[in-house]
């Protein structure tokens, strides 16, 4: 059967058109979300995120476009979305904290993981290098040291309050020029 008339009948509600497109494309979405997505759950669970959408929104397909440029349209807008909502304080606590805990990687990464998150971390290395000296120490004390903006506040001589702030400004630093890797990783 045509992609036209799989599309036709999907927009029906047919089950084994889903079933179909979904064998045919499941792969090609894994296999496109592993090429942004460091993590294999991560990678099927965007799969699973991408078919429940089309599912949802079969009635408005247009059986004249292609449904594999849907799919990784779908996809590519999944992957930006969930980076989106990762870039908040706490993923780059977690990430910095993991991208240096070597136990953790060994652990729990497989080789594929494992070299991504390195690769993370020296890049996140090179984004912490490339801050103005009094953020980069606020940033490395509490994140790489674990230290509270009272005891930072006192080594560096300023108020707590001088110390969030200039973690705030390390931390929108490192969002925006994450971003700006997410959409460079977009454009290859």
């Amino acid at each position: 059967m045509d992609e036209k008339n799989i599309i036709i009948l999907l927009k029906k509600g047919n089950h084994e058109a889903f079933s179909s497109v979904y064998n045919t494309y499941w792969s090609k979405v894994y296999n496109f979300s592993r090429l942004y997505m460091i993590c294999s759950d991560d990678a099927k669970e965007a799969v699973q995120s991408v078919f429940v959408k089309l599912w949802e929104v079969r009635e408005f397909l247009d059986e004249s476009k292609s449904l594999e440029g849907l799919l990784f349209i779908m996809t590519r807008n999944f992957i930006f979305s969930q980076s989106k909502k990762r870039l908040n304080e706490e993923f780059y606590k977690t990430s910095v904290l993991q991208a240096y805990n070597e136990e953790y990687i060994q652990n729990h990464c497989d080789i594929e993981e494992q070299i991504a998150t390195k690769q993370l971390s020296q890049y996140i290395d090179q984004l912490i290098d490339s801050l103005p000296e009094r953020q980069k120490m606020a940033f490395n004390l509490s994140r790489k040291q674990h230290l509270s903006y009272n005891k930072i506040a006192q080594i560096m001589g300023i108020s707590e309050k001088g110390v969030e702030k200039l973690i705030t400004k390390a931390l929108k630093y490192l969002r925006q020029n994450y971003t700006l890797l997410l959409i460079f990783c977009y454009m290859q």
